[in-house]
C-alpha cells in the first residue's frame, strides 16, 4: 500500500543556532591543527549563551492537559494498577550512604514480536547498507572533538531533501509517512514538532513518523546515551569522592542536582541525579570516573554506531547545546530501546522520585550529613499542579536547551502493547507544548497499533542475529559490573545491598528470548523486543 499524502507543515528553526567555523590548516600542511582548545574556548563561550535547564526552570517542564486517569499514588493516592490499597508504608529502596527512590506503579503484559516478510526485511536491510556506506566514515571510532571538527549542521529551517534511509526508504523522506487504512484513525492535526516518530517498542515497527532521520540537537534526551553507555561499567554501589575538576566543566546555567564538591556519592545516588534532575554535575562526576568527559564522548560514540544510530553526534556527554551535536527522533528511540533492555537503566528512568545525600555539616562538634528530595523532570510520568501521568508512562527522558528546544522521549503501554515515542522541538512554544504532542502520538499509536501498516522499523544492533533459544551466557547489563545473573533471575533477583529488584519497570526477560552481551556481540531476536514490563511499586 503506498502511503497516504500528508500536507507537509511550514517548519521553523530554534530559537537559536550553533554554528562554528574553525581555523584548520591544510591536511597535508605541516602546520595543519585541528585546534581542539580553540574549539573548547568557542563550546564554552556558547555554552554561556545558553540557558540549560537551569536550576528546575527549563527542564522542570510542567502542565500537560490531562488524557488519562492518573498512575502516580503521589499525586492520586491511588494504588498501582493491579494491585490493592494498603494501609502499610510503602516498601523502601535504601542504599546505605545512598538515597532512597519512588517510582509510579503500572502493570506490563507481554508483547510478541510479529513476524515480517523477507522481502520487507531485504529492503531494510538494502536501506541501511547504503546508509551505511554513505556516513560510515563519520560514525565509525569517532572521538569527541574529531566528530566536532566534522563540517557545522546547518540548522535550516526545512529538512534536507535526502536524508538517511536506516530503518527503511520511507523514513529517509521529509514529510510525515504513514499509511492508513481501514479502522485507523487519522493522525493528530496539531502537531507541531519539527521531527517525530512512534514505534513499537516490542516489534520494532515504526507506526508513523515525521522527519524521522532529521539531524537536529537532541539536549538532555542525549543522556539516554550517555546512560546506556556508562551503566554497565559501574556497580551501582561503588563510591566516589567529587573533587573540583570533576565539575570544572560544567557549563554555565546547567541543571544541577546539586552535587556537591568534596562529598561522597555511590553511582546510585549519581544515575538518580541524571536520570530524575537531568543533572549535569552528576554526569561530568559519573565522565571523570570513565575517565574524562573526552574518553566518554568517544565510548558514547562508538556505542551509538554499534546501535547503528548514525544520525548522532556525540560533542558533550550531558547534552548541552554544543557545535555539531546532533541526534534524529529515529537515532533517540533505538537508543531508548537499547536502554529499555537494561534492569538498571528501566528503574531510574521510571522513578518518580528520590532522596539524594546532602553535605555534610558540623553541628556540636558532630558531623552530620544531610539529604533533599529530588522529582523527576518528565512530567508524563511525575505529573504536575496541572497536569496527571500519562497512564501507562514508563519514562524515558526529556530536555530542553536554547538550541534545541523542548525534546522528549517515552515509553509506555496500554493493553500489552509497549510504544515508544519521540519528539523533537515543537514549533508551538506553549507551556508543556512537547508533552502534549507526545501524548497525542501515543493516543493515536495505542489506536493505531495492529490496523496500521508500519513505513519502517527500528533497526537491531550491529551484529544482531535471531537467537531462538536460551544463551548459554545471558547478561542484560544492568550496571552491575561482573554479574551475568540468569535469565530468570535478570528479573527477580534483588539487587545488592538491600536495593530494588528493578520492579519499577522491570522488564523482565520475555520467555526464551535472551539478550547475550559478550565481546561486544549482541544475540538478540531478529526484532529484538523489549523483555516483558513488570509491575512498579511505591517507594518513599
Amino acid at each position: 500500500m503506498a502511503p497516504m499524502a500528508v500536507p507537509r507543515r511550514k517548519e521553523t528553526t530554534a530559537s537559536a543556532r550553533c554554528t562554528q567555523k574553525y581555523a584548520v590548516g591544510f591536511p597535508a600542511s605541516s602546520n595543519a591543527s585541528p585546534l581542539p582548545s580553540f574549539h573548547r574556548f568557542l563550546t564554552k563561550v556558547i555554552q554561556m549563551t545558553q540557558l540549560h535547564t537551569p536550576k528546575a526552570s527549563r527542564n522542570q517542564e510542567r502542565g500537560r492537559l490531562s488524557f488519562m486517569d492518573p498512575v502516580s499514588p503521589l499525586l492520586s493516592g491511588r494504588p498501582p494498577r493491579g494491585e490493592e490499597p494498603h494501609s502499610g508504608p510503602p516498601a523502601t529502596n535504601r542504599r546505605g550512604p545512598g538515597g532512597t527512590s519512588r517510582v509510579a506503579p503500572c502493570t506490563f503484559a507481554t508483547v510478541s514480536p510479529s513476524k515480517k516478510t523477507g522481502g520487507r526485511r531485504l529492503a531494510v536491510a538494502s536501506a541501511t547498507v547504503l546508509s551505511l556506506s554513505l556516513i560510515a566514515s563519520a560514525t565509525t571510532a569517532a572521538t569527541a572533538f574529531a566528530d566536532a571538527r566534522s563540517p557545522d549542521v546547518p540548522q535550516s529551517a526545512t529538512p534536507p531533501a535526502g536524508m538517511s534511509a536506516v530503518g527503511g526508504e520511507l523514513l529517509g523522506r521529509p514529510g510525515t509517512q504513514v499509511k492508513l487504512g481501514g479502522g485507523v484513525p487519522v493522525l493528530p492535526k496539531d502537531i507541531t514538532a519539527r521531527s517525530w516518530i512512534i514505534a513499537d517498542a516490542e516489534s520494532g515497527d515504526v507506526l508513523a513518523a515525521h522527519n524521522a532521520h532529521w539531524r537536529l540537537p537532541p539536549a538532555s534526551t542525549l543522556k539516554m546515551l550517555f546512560a546506556d553507555t556508562l551503566l554497565p561499567k559501574f556497580p551501582r554501589d561503588e563510591t566516589h569522592k567529587v573533587t573540583a575538576s570533576d565539575l570544572a566543566d560544567v557549563g554555565a546555567g546547567s541543571s544541577v542536582v546539586p552535587i556537591s564538591k568534596g562529598e561522597t556519592y555511590t553511582a546510585h545516588d549519581l544515575w538518580l541525579g541524571v536520570f530524575l534532575r537531568s543533572g549535569n554535575d552528576a554526569v561530568h562526576v559519573l565522565s571523570s570516573m570513565n575517565g574524562g568527559v573526552e574518553q566518554t564522548v568517544e565510548d558514547m560514540q562508538e556505542h551509538a554506531g554499534r546501535l547503528q544510530a548514525l544520525d548522532t553526534r556525540v560533542v558533550s556527554p550531558d547534552g548541552y547545546d554544543a557545535p555539531t551535536q546532533v541526534s534524529s527522533a529515529y537515532d533517540l528511540t533505538l537508543i531508548a530501546r537499547s536502554g529499555m533492555q537494561k534492569k538498571d537503566f528501566r528503574e531510574y528512568c521510571s522513578t518518580v522520585q528520590a532522596t539524594i545525600p546532602g553535605r555534610t555539616e558540623v553541628k556540636k562538634g558532630k558531623k552530620t550529613r544531610g539529604s533533599f528530595e529530588i522529582r523527576n523532570t518528565n512530567r508524563l510520568l511525575s505529573g504536575d499542579s496541572d497536569l496527571s501521568p500519562y497512564r501507562g508512562i514508563a519514562g524515558v527522558k526529556n530536555g530542553n536547551t536554547t538550541n534545541a528546544g523542548a525534546t522528549f522521549t517515552g515509553v509506555a503501554e496500554r493493553d500489552g502493547r509497549k510504544l515508544l515515542v519521540t519528539v523533537m522541538n515543537p514549533e508551538k512554544k506553549d507551556h508543556n507544548q512537547v508533552y502534549r504532542e507526545a501524548a497525542e502520538l501515543f493516543d493515536w499509536g495505542f489506536g493505531a497499533a495492529g490496523k496500521v501498516e508500519p513505513v519502517g522499523e527500528l533497526v537491531p544492533p550491529q551484529g544482531a542475529r535471531t537467537s531462538a533459544g536460551p544463551s548459554p551466557s545471558p547478561a542484560e547489563g544492568a550496571g552491575t559490573a561482573g554479574e551475568s545473573p540468569a535469565p530468570a533471575e535478570a528479573a527477580a533477583a534483588p539487587v545488592k545491598n538491600g536495593g530494588s529488584t528493578g520492579v519499577g519497570m522491570a522488564l523482565a526477560l520475555s520467555g526464551a528470548v535472551l539478550v547475550l552481551v559478550a565481546a561486544g556481540v549482541f544475540l538478540v531476536n531478529r526484532r529484538w523486543p523489549l523483555p516483558d514490563l513488570a509491575r512498579r511499586r511505591t517507594r518513599p
